[in-house]
């Protein structure tokens, strides 16, 4: 374990989403009591909206000194009931009161973290309880949660429906979103859809499975278009949802003008989200698995039928013929160089994204801002398989991506090629990392669009 020591502990809680997010194992922060934790709010609330595993310890003040009753408002230096506050954006969160309970509790957190649709835990321990001597040999531990049992003869009957659907279509699409990285099935997805011929769509968090170079890559979806202005998702005739929930900043104000005139299937590991009354687009089929499982009876069900029967030639050409023709890079947006716009000198954003795209490589790590910056990357940054792109498009605060990028960088073991996309504004919330950049020599490099202004 390596112990890096941030500037501030909001900044320690982006890092650690970041780390989690590239190694797709738990990041940690620890911190101080009261502002320390409540300094963790948003990094944990980030965690919980976009499913990343992270375990979050906060220091609390002695036992003794906490405060006996709700109507006192505080007894001890630095107190505060951290773990009311965030337990509704964590999936477990609890005071370990008891010494003895401490690898219980640690154990815990790390099932609930990693386990069904993942997320944050939270873990407040008092310094008394931190000093307490324990017998490691006596100490018990937590039973592993039992997965969900998925009734493998509803999805398989449910995918030999889509698979029926899929025959009598004319212009299906895909939905796909973060989940595909998260649980390492990007490759998975790229295979049915190479095998289908199908046109996919990615939403902002999943720009780094469906990347630009794909070969049936239809385009980005949302409030804010993109490349392919929507047209492609919004022509369909039969739509699948994967590794997405669908919300509003995908469907717009207007959920029922959303794909209107497509069949809707999607696949969930959170059954909520599958029940039609909290659905703002109501689905036809809804799928309740996890995406292994998903994908291995899928592939099942794909042998068993004829190809041939599947022809959506014409439609992927219309979808390439709207990419072309409504892609949000435009030559008059740059000199030959790339670098000035009408012979001013300054750069236009998508004549910048549209450069740092041909200079990236495969293997490189992105980290988007939020704001008006987010906008921009996903209009203008084309991507390739093998690049990880992220930013955190839940709760996206602004000052995410700099020291996401920090842990991000320590995620690939130092070794891959990180870049943080900011702005003017966001840099300026968490600008005290570059102490941290320099603490560690980190290596990642960050480039700020400045609008002089919050643009978005």
């Amino acid at each position: 374990i390596q112990y890096v020591a941030t500037m501030h502990e909001q900044a320690a809680g982006f890092a650690a989403e970041g780390y989690a997010k590239i190694k797709r194992k738990p990041g940690l922060s620890i911190v101080t009591s009261g502002p320390g934790a409540t300094n963790l709010i948003t990094s944990v609330a980030n965690c919980f909206y976009e499913s990343i595993p992270c375990i979050f310890i906060a220091g609390q003040i002695n036992s003794k000194f906490l405060r006996p009753d709700e109507s006192i408002r505080q007894v001890g230096f630095q107190e505060t009931d951290i773990v009311s506050i965030v337990k509704p954006v964590a999936k477990y969160a609890v005071m370990v009161k008891d010494p003895s309970k401490i690898k219980y509790e640690l154990e815990k957190a790390y099932e609930k973290c990693m386990s069904d649709r993942m997320g944050p835990v939270f873990l407040d321990i008092p310094m008394d309880v931190q000093k307490a001597e324990i017998i490691e040999k006596d100490l018990f531990g937590f039973s592993k949660i039992i997965k969900p049992k998925f009734n493998t003869d509803k999805i398989k009957k449910s995918i030999k429906k889509y698979l029926g659907d899929l025959k009598k279509a004319k212009r299906p699409v895909f939905l796909v979103g973060g989940g595909l990285q998260l649980t390492n099935n990007s490759k998975k997805m790229i295979k049915l859809a190479s095998i289908l011929k199908i046109p996919c769509i990615p939403t902002w968090n999943g720009l780094d499975t469906i990347t630009s170079d794909f070969k049936y890559y239809g385009g980005r979806v949302g409030t804010y278009g993109g490349p392919g202005r929507n047209f492609t998702i919004q022509n369909s005739d039969l739509l699948f949802g994967i590794g997405t929930r669908v919300s509003g900043r995908i469907t717009g104000g207007n959920t029922s003008s959303f794909a209107r005139e497509a069949k809707k299937y999607i696949v969930d590991i959170d059954l909520p989200l599958l029940k039609k009354k909290f659905q703002q687009v109501k689905f036809d089929e809804n799928i309740y698995s996890d995406l292994d499982l998903f994908f291995e009876i899928f592939f099942k069900e794909i042998k068993k039928v004829n190809l041939a029967n599947y022809n959506f030639n014409s439609w992927n050409k219309k979808v390439k013929h709207w990419l072309k023709k409504y892609d949000t890079f435009k030559k008059e947006y740059s000199n030959k160089n790339g670098y000035t716009y009408k012979g001013k000198n300054y750069v236009h954003p998508y004549a910048f994204m549209n450069k740092l795209s041909e200079k990236l490589s495969k293997n490189d790590i992105i980290v988007g801002d939020c704001g008006g910056i987010s906008v921009n990357i996903a209009h203008g940054l084309k991507t390739k398989f093998g690049q990880r792109y992220h930013s955190n498009n839940g709760h996206a605060p602004m000052g995410f991506s700099f020291s996401a990028a920090i842990g991000s960088w320590f995620g690939s073991n130092k070794k891959n090629n990180t870049i943080s996309l900011t702005g003017d504004g966001g840099f300026n919330m968490n600008i005290q990392e570059l102490q941290t950049l320099v603490n560690y020599k980190i290596g990642i490099k960050t480039f700020i669009l400045n609008n002089h202004i919050y643009g978005i």
